[in-house]
């Protein structure tokens, strides 16, 4: 909401079904109907998050469409020998960002972007999403938003400290709201429009 309001625009988030009272500070347990979707910046949805990673092309099981192997040279994560497409020559974490202290983050942009021209879906840090964790219907669904209510949020994308697996578009990684660690962040939407 701060940024939304630094650059002049309908913040996303508020503390009422009315969307009358912008959300400004403290814990507060939001809900489904109290975000303004079509405005300001806001955490994408699960759903949104998953299209963004794909690049624009699906069936694929990391974010480029020319390999479905992971490599260092594609994305920061911690190779191993435990996944058949983790291909990287060089295992553990990345050489260029392992300086003995964490985190072994990477500076955003360092990789090749994808078809959307987003960098770093796979690795880096986790990306929170607006999403609550829980199975979805299996009928078809335009741009859902997730279960009402868990315990847990939904994050995506793997991190430095993780292995492929978990760097997949498709993996769906959980935390509770209130969790903060050195690899865990979140990528900000912009809903189009004025």
């Amino acid at each position: 909401n701060a940024r939304s309001e630094k650059e002049d625009k309908t913040p996303a988030y508020y503390t009422d079904a009315g969307l009358s009272v912008r959300y400004r500070s403290g814990q507060v347990n939001l809900q489904t109907n109290w975000v303004n979707w079509g405005s300001g910046y806001r955490l994408p949805t699960e759903a949104e998050w998953e299209k963004a990673a794909r690049g624009g092309v699906s069936g694929h099981r990391f974010p480029w469409s020319d390999t479905d192997n992971i490599t260092h040279s594609r994305a920061n994560y911690n190779s191993t020998t435990s996944y058949s497409y983790d291909t990287s020559p060089t295992r553990g974490y990345h050489t260029n960002f392992n300086d003995g202290v964490f985190p072994y983050t990477s500076p955003v942009g360092y990789f090749a972007p994808n078809g959307y021209g987003l960098y770093d879906m796979a690795g880096n840090v986790w990306e929170w999403c607006w999403d609550w964790v829980g199975s979805y219907s299996s009928a078809t669904q335009s741009d859902p938003t997730g279960p009402a209510t868990s315990s847990d949020r939904v994050d995506r994308g793997g991190s430095w400290s993780n292995s492929a697996t978990f760097c997949r578009s498709a993996y769906r990684g959980y935390s509770y709201p209130t969790y903060g660690d050195y690899f865990i962040g979140f990528r900000a939407v912009l809903p189009p429009g004025p």
